[in-house]
C-alpha cells in the first residue's frame, strides 16, 4: 500500500518560521553567531546605524549569492518540518537578515510585537488596514514605543494573513510548488539563490526597521536599486 503522504499546513508554517527565529537570534553553534554580537560588529565600523546597515545589507546579499554558502546549512539547519535543505537554509538567512536590522534599529527582538513584523517583512504581508483599525496610522515614524501598542488580536490577524500567504505558495500537498514561492524564495531549486528577491527583502527590512516607514510591507513595486555602501568583511 502507497503511503499517504502528509499534509502541509499552516500550522506546519508558523512552526517553522517560529524555529527560524529562535535561530535567527541566537545563532547556530559554530555557523552563525548570536544577533547581537553580528550586529555589533557592524555597528562599531560605521559612523552611524544607517551605514552600518547598508553595509550589513551589501555583504550578505553578495555573501549568500553562492550556493555553497547556502548548502553550508543544510546538514545543521533542524526544521520541523520537512523541506529541502537548501530552501530552509535560503529562508534562515532572509530572516537573519531581518532579525538583525531590527535589532540595528532598536527594536526588541525577542518581543511579540517585533517578532511578528519580521515575519511581516519577510512575507511581504501589509499592515496598513490591520494597523488602522487598531488606531496605528503607518502614516507616522514607527519606532518601538508605538511597536508595543500593537495588541495581540493584531499580532494574531498579521500571523493568520502570513502563514495564510507562506502557505498557499508552499502549495497544500508539501513542497511541491516551493520553487515559485514569492517573494521569500524566487527560484531557489538545487541550491541556488534568489539574488532579485532577496534584494528586495533586505530593502523591505532596511526601510521598515531603520527607517520606520512600515508602509514597505506589502509594497511589491519594481526591484529597488541595490543599496550602495563600502562595507568590510565580517563573519556570519
Amino acid at each position: 500500500m502507497m503511503e499517504k503522504k502528509k499534509i502541509f499546513t499552516q500550522e506546519d508554517v508558523m512552526a517553522l518560521l517560529e524555529k527560524l527565529y529562535e535561530k535567527s537570534i541566537n545563532g547556530i553553534p559554530t555557523v552563525s553567531k548570536p544577533i547581537e554580537q553580528l550586529a555589533a560588529e557592524y555597528l562599531e565600523k560605521a559612523d552611524s546605524v544607517q551605514k552600518a546597515a547598508k553595509s550589513f545589507n551589501k555583504y550578505q546579499i553578495a555573501k549568500c549569492t553562492t550556493s555553497g554558502f547556502i548548502n553550508s546549512f543544510g546538514g545543521i539547519l533542524t526544521l520541523p518540518v520537512t523541506i529541502p535543505a537548501n530552501i530552509g537554509s535560503v529562508l534562515y538567512i532572509q530572516m537573519r537578515m531581518i532579525v538583525c536590522l531590527a535589532h540595528m534599529g532598536g527594536y526588541d527582538v525577542n518581543s511579540d510585537q517585533v517578532q511578528t513584523l519580521v515575519y511581516a517583512c519577510l512575507a511581504g504581508i501589509s499592515l496598513d488596514q490591520i494597523l488602522k483599525r487598531v488606531g496605528i496610522e503607518l502614516g507616522e515614524k514607527f519606532g518601538m514605543a508605538l511597536v508595543k501598542k500593537i495588541p495581540g488580536k493584531s499580532l494574531q490577524a498579521i500571523n493568520k494573513k502570513v502563514g495564510f500567504r507562506l502557505f498557499t505558495k508552499l502549495g497544500k500537498t508539501g513542497v511541491i510548488n516551493i520553487g515559485k514561492m514569492l517573494p521569500v524564495v524566487g527560484g531557489v531549486i538545487g541550491g541556488g539563490f534568489d539574488f532579485v528577491e532577496t534584494k528586495v527583502i533586505a530593502k523591505r527590512a532596511y526601510l521598515m526597521f531603520i527607517e520606520g516607514d512600515f508602509t514597505a510591507a506589502g509594497r511589491e513595486e519594481a526591484e529597488p536599486e541595490m543599496i550602495d555602501a563600502e562595507f568590510d568583511e565580517v563573519n556570519t
